[in-house]
């Protein structure tokens, strides 16, 4: 099996270059990313090439989060500022051979905001495809992010359906739909055509992926006998050092 470590959360005490060859050093099969855009995209393109990774994926920007956004796609009114997020987004993936895009929904109960976010969505899929990007959405749990637009596998799946777009696709996080519902390896056998990136993290803190209530050793290998057989994405944050965290990985090869 594979593994991705997510720079969002992973060697964070270093420039996004240098965490990209720290995670090659420390043994990982691929990177991915939040919000890379402090960073010239030739930099990390530099660095994926010394070190022969490839970047799977990257979010689009997120908005004003001092102001409370945790992105807009979803969020009526702001269609100029999420479609230029994800114009921004697309062009650095396409600069970096990044190869998904994870498009933001946001927090709102405006009852506009599916058809806002479908119409978004549409139109990352029109950007992305000129370039063979996978545009992904990711369902969160509502006690990290209480009033995330998409919350839970099943609405996922419905506005994917909706969009009706091939290049639309499920990030599976493992953390976020262990707490909306968990019985993780039946709903990834009953998602599994729609799924287009898979993550994990500890349960319930987001640390550590060997502590806590989902036996990854147990799971992920299962996952990959379903046949996944992309990296999984490592996004934790870890209690200290990057590197002193880092036991599972050797283990589970």
């Amino acid at each position: 099996m594979r593994y991705s470590a997510n720079l969002g959360f992973l060697f964070t005490d270093l420039a996004l270059p240098d965490a990209i060859r720290a995670a090659h050093a420390a043994g990982f099969d691929a990177v991915e990313c939040h919000f890379p855009y402090a960073t010239p995209a030739a930099e990390v393109a530099a660095a994926l090439a010394q070190t022969g990774m490839a970047m799977l994926g990257l979010n689009t920007h997120p908005g004003d989060r001092g102001a409370g956004d945790f992105g807009l796609a979803a969020l009526p009114g702001r269609e100029e500022e999420a479609r230029a997020a994800i114009a921004q987004a697309v062009a650095y993936a396409a600069a970096t051979g990044t190869r998904a895009v994870h498009v933001m929904a946001g927090v709102t109960d405006d009852p506009r905001a599916g058809a806002t976010f479908a119409a978004n969505l549409a139109f990352a899929c029109d950007c992305a495809a000129p370039h063979g990007i996978t545009v992904l959405i990711e369902p969160l749990n509502p006690r990290d992010v209480p009033g995330y637009h998409l919350l839970g596998a099943d609405h996922a799946a419905r506005v994917i359906a909706d969009v009706g777009r091939d290049a639309l696709r499920l990030m599976f996080d493992c953390y976020h739909l262990q707490i909306t519902g968990g019985d993780l390896l039946m709903r990834f056998r009953a998602l599994r055509p729609l799924i287009g990136h898979v993550q994990f993290a500890g349960v319930p803190d987001r640390g550590d992926p060997s502590v806590g209530e989902v036996d990854y050793s147990w799971l992920l290998p299962r996952l990959a006998a379903e046949g996944w057989d992309a990296p999984f994405g490592a996004e934790y944050r870890p209690a200290g050092a990057t590197g002193d965290s880092l036991g599972w990985l050797s283990r589970w090869r």
